[in-house]
């Protein structure tokens, strides 16, 4: 299973908010790339970086700090207010490995099948929930589509990787929705990566040990317990490759 340390960038400073919300912010460090680089030095071959600017605006913000994280060897997968091709282009072109779709994959299908069909495994659709309900536009407007419907028809179109965050427990820090990532797991055969309220390393420990009956279970995001020092990313990287030898 796939460890994935979160950089949410903001005004160009590595922050996180808590559920979300523009008005519950924490500043964690100046720079995004130095974060980055303690990441890759722990061992992460991996980064998922959100330009919570971008979300907010709908165009990206933040991609001089997203180029520099990319620069340094990781595989960045990247999210926040990719809504057009010609956005989702200049990332990938920028070496980011992987990009994550929600606004539009929300309000067309046929953009999403258009990247499918032009990037294959390198597009991701970012499932952002609250209460069963997806979450757009930064997390601002709660839509009536439901999530696990709306996984369902990008899993038909053959999108590889979902990214299912529940909005309610992130930056909570205590323990995500297992039962919503249970029911995800079960609604689709792309893989999935999980999302919000990690908050000790029993968390990792219990989705690592789900991987064993959801093999979909691609990996998990883990942001505000690494900033707070409630687990510590070698650790955690250290129990998901113990997974894997085993199996």
């Amino acid at each position: 299973m796939t460890i994935y340390p979160a950089i949410d960038i903001r005004g160009g400073r590595c922050v996180r908010l808590t559920q979300g919300r523009a008005d519950a912010e924490t500043v964690y460090a100046q720079d995004p790339a130095a974060v980055a680089a303690g990441f890759r030095d722990a061992g992460s071959e991996w980064v998922h970086v959100v330009d919570l600017d971008g979300a907010f605006a709908g165009e990206p913000r933040n991609l001089g700090a997203v180029g520099a994280i990319a620069g340094l060897g990781l595989k960045v997968q990247f999210g926040g207010g990719l809504r057009t091709r010609a956005a989702v282009e200049g990332a990938l072109a920028m070496g980011v490995a992987r990009v994550v779709i929600g606004t539009r994959a929300a309000e067309s299908e046929a953009f999403i099948a258009d990247l499918v069909a032009a990037f294959g495994g390198r597009i991701a659709v970012g499932i952002d929930a609250r209460n069963g309900r997806v979450a757009v536009k930064g997390w601002v407007d709660t839509t009536a589509t439901a999530a696990l419907g709306l996984a369902r028809r990008m899993d038909a179109l053959g999108v590889s990787t979902l990214v299912h965050t529940d909005v309610a427990t992130d930056g909570m820090l205590g323990g995500p929705n297992f039962a919503a990532h249970e029911a995800m797991l079960g609604a689709v055969r792309a893989r999935v990566i999980v999302s919000g309220g990690v908050g000790r390393r029993e968390d990792v420990v219990r989705l690592v040990e789900a991987q064993r009956t959801r093999p979909n279970l691609d990996g998990v995001i883990v942001g505000k317990a690494l900033y707070e020092g409630r687990v510590v990313l070698g650790d955690l990287l250290a129990i998901a490759c113990a997974r894997g030898a085993r199996d």
